[in-house]
């Protein structure tokens, strides 16, 4: 009994709480956004739709189907199609996003050295049917392409240090030792011989 009393009581609690804290904003401006005449603009690191990137200049895909994103995807949601030429240079064939396993982590993002996909802000893109969810290449550009990013500068390799110059020879001559001396004869003891006298005697 005591306890169908308490939760009576937090239930009118929490009734009256709710009921004054809606009191407090009678008369004034909404607080939420009036979806769809108005939409929050998403910050811009956040992840929305994965768009393709394109270079404005020369209008071709900044990717270089390198196959980076395609691996660091968890769910395997990117396919790439690559062709390769005559001199065995990798061309982009297909590229695919299946929305209906893309699970928005902006892995695909990370691995990418050319700016070529991203996680756009962009999260309006509701179907009613699935297979509409996944995009082709074509439909990803065109979504990426008003999508601002900063194209990465090329690192040009480091120029390699000039090999150190051979060491010059010392101008200064070397002295000269002069002629060699005479050998000192030996000098006869007070007996008057020679040291060589005494050993052979």
């Amino acid at each position: 009994m005591a306890g169908l009393v308490k939760q009576f009581t937090s239930g009118i609690y929490n009734l009256l709480l709710g009921l004054f804290t809606t009191g407090k904003h009678l008369g004034k401006h909404a607080i939420t956004v009036q979806y769809p005449k108005e939409r929050w603009d998403m910050p811009e690191r956040s992840r929305g739709m994965v768009v393709l990137l394109t270079d404005h200049e020369t209008g071709q895909l900044n990717c270089t189907a390198c196959l980076l994103c395609m691996r660091a995807c968890p769910t395997a949601a990117i396919d790439i199609e690559v062709e390769k030429d005559e001199k065995g240079k990798r061309t982009l064939k297909g590229f695919t996003v299946d929305y209906n396993l893309c699970c928005f982590c902006g892995l695909c993002e990370e691995s990418c050295n050319f700016a070529a996909i991203k996680m756009a802000s962009k999260y309006e893109f509701p179907e009613y049917d699935k297979a509409n969810l996944t995009w082709d290449s074509k439909k990803l550009a065109e979504m990426g392409f008003d999508v601002p990013y900063v194209k990465p500068e090329k690192k040009k390799p480091a120029p390699k240090p000039a090999a150190a110059p051979a060491a010059a020879a010392d101008p200064t001559p070397a002295p000269n030792p002069g002629p060699e001396k005479p050998a000192t004869p030996p000098t006869p003891d007070s007996a008057g011989a020679t040291p060589t006298e005494d050993a052979a005697s």
